[in-house]
């Protein structure tokens, strides 16, 4: 992969969302919630006033409406500040 965040930017690869089943009835893509956790890909350099905390391949926590999708060979990542990220887990 050749993306590399500019700044106090992430990429981070979203968890697959969990399939759940409601008497016997799948739920489709369309209808299940965005994860809202991920694993972190790459990380930029970080800017003078905020030095990088994570770092690629940590898991972490985001918020709901957190960064902008992008889809790169066939997967979904997203690209978000790193104070957009709530937690590492």
């Amino acid at each position: 992969m050749n993306i590399k965040p500019l700044a106090d930017r992430v990429l981070i690869k979203p968890a697959a969302a969990e399939e759940k089943t409601v008497g016997g009835i799948i739920i489709p893509d369309s209808a299940k919630e965005k994860p809202l956790k991920g694993e972190i890909i790459a990380v930029g350099h970080g800017t003078k006033d905020e030095e990088m905390v994570v770092k690629a391949g940590d898991h972490v926590l985001y918020g709901k409406y957190a960064g902008t999708e992008i889809e790169l060979d066939g997967e979904k990542y997203l690209i978000m500040r790193q104070s957009d990220i709530l937690a590492i887990i």
